[in-house]
């Protein structure tokens, strides 16, 4: 852009390499807007910032040498406006509080903190002190300076408009009082022009001017090692701050894939050991000699009768009954319960673990050697109570864990790689 050209500054849009950083640092899209404004820019940005009708626009056009900025008694710059000029970039800020839905401040804003390496604060000294807002923000923009190398000089227009050097004075004191150590720069751009047009070079002197630019050009020089300080800022921040999202989902994890393997170790182990201690008792009750009496039926006569076939089934329904207790009682332990909601059916009480497990059909001394006694049986009860319990509410909430965590995880080591070396935004 040839100096002395004003244009409108467009809104940049993060390129492709942030979509993997803004996924884990979505709070830092400011902050990479920025950075590729500082890999981007390659004269110095100054942007003038202040309330409406304080003197910004006259300033910048009396630093500039001539009327490049519109300047008016009504509310005039409504964006952001720019004009390059002997190797800067002015940026001619709305004027803050200017209009009532804050569109103004949105530009004002963006200007300060996205587009600028240097802020100059204007108050008018008509105004007198300045106010809450703009304290809070001055005090901002110097803790940003602390923090960035930013740096923000503050200026107090239309000197002329004040009744006496006595007045100015005073404002001049509350004002140093309310921002101490901030340093300020007194100017009046209606001297300095006319000091300028008449050949007055006292009036020049008078007006504030050359010695504000005095100071610019100082800071101006500094501007380079400003930006290569907050760019290494930046990037060590955001790293610092990735590196912490991942050591943090790096733990988590580890901790829950100790927890899904320690659970899945206790279920295994505490139902073998349970299948075990039930085989033991359970072959007192299929250990009697001869025929199982169970088997036998009942006939009409027997209907109302005490028989050894009838004592025979209760004998062996009891000890099968505590062993399920026993299961049903060490699965709820476990979160073992219900079935998955796909597995159920309109009839609630078939819908468990035990009776898919174990069925409901009436047992005998043979099934009951076959399910507990025999190895190969209390093996097959292993692994069927060992399928549902993987699909158990609880572990399925520990799987998408591990799986939301394993994915932060990923995200975060993306996120770093996406990250350029400190010197390379």
């Amino acid at each position: 852009m040839p100096d002395g050209s004003l244009r409108q500054p467009a809104t940049r849009a993060h390129p492709a390499r942030w979509r993997d950083v803004l996924c884990v640092l979505s709070h830092r899209e400011g902050d990479l807007a920025r950075l590729d404004e500082l890999a981007a820019a390659d004269a110095p940005v100054v942007t003038v910032i202040g309330k409406y009708n304080h003197g910004k626009s006259r300033l910048l056009n009396e630093l500039m040498r001539r009327d490049a900025f519109a300047v008016a008694d009504r509310r005039q710059t409504v964006q952001l406006a720019e004009c390059r000029h002997a190797g800067v970039r002015w940026l001619d800020a709305p004027g803050l509080d200017a209009d009532v839905a804050g569109e103004d401040d949105r530009h004002a804003l963006r200007a300060v903190w996205l587009s600028s390496d240097i802020r100059l604060f204007v108050h008018a000294a008509r105004e007198g002190e300045l106010d809450a807002a703009e304290r809070a923000l001055i005090e901002t923009l110097r803790a940003d300076s602390q923090r960035t190398g930013r740096e923000t000089l503050i200026v107090v227009t239309q000197a002329d408009q004040m009744e006496d050097d006595d007045a100015l004075g005073r404002v001049v004191s509350a004002i140093a009082d309310q921002v101490p150590g901030a340093g300020l720069h007194v100017v009046s751009s209606t001297r300095h022009r006319r000091g300028l047009e008449d050949g007055k070079t006292l009036l020049i002197q008078r007006s504030g001017i050359p010695e504000l630019e005095r100071a610019l050009a100082d800071a101006l020089a500094r501007v380079p090692a400003a930006r290569a300080h907050e760019t290494r800022l930046l990037l060590g921040e955001m790293r610092a701050e990735l590196g912490s999202v991942r050591r943090a989902a790096a733990e988590t994890l580890a901790s829950l894939r100790q927890q899904q393997e320690a659970q899945r170790h206790a279920f295994d182990d505490g139902l073998k050991a349970l299948l075990a201690a039930i085989g033991q008792d359970m072959e007192e009750v299929v250990a009697l000699p001869g025929p199982d009496l169970a088997l036998v039926a009942d006939t009409g006569r027997d209907r109302y009768a005490t028989t050894a076939a009838k004592l025979e089934r209760a004998r062996i329904q009891v000890a099968y009954s505590r062993a399920c207790i026993r299961l049903d009682g060490f699965l709820a332990g476990h979160g073992v319960s219900s079935l998955p909601q796909e597995q159920q059916t309109a009839a609630g009480s078939l819908n468990t673990v035990m009776v898919a497990v174990m069925g409901v059909s009436v047992k005998f001394r043979a099934d009951l050697r076959r399910m507990f006694c025999e190895a190969s049986g209390r093996a097959r009860l292993q692994a069927a109570f060992a399928h549902y319990f993987e699909l158990s509410r609880s572990q399925a909430v520990l799987r998408d864990r591990i799986t939301e965590t394993a994915a932060a995880l990923d995200a975060a080591d993306r996120a770093l790689a996406a990250l350029p070396p400190d010197a390379a935004p």
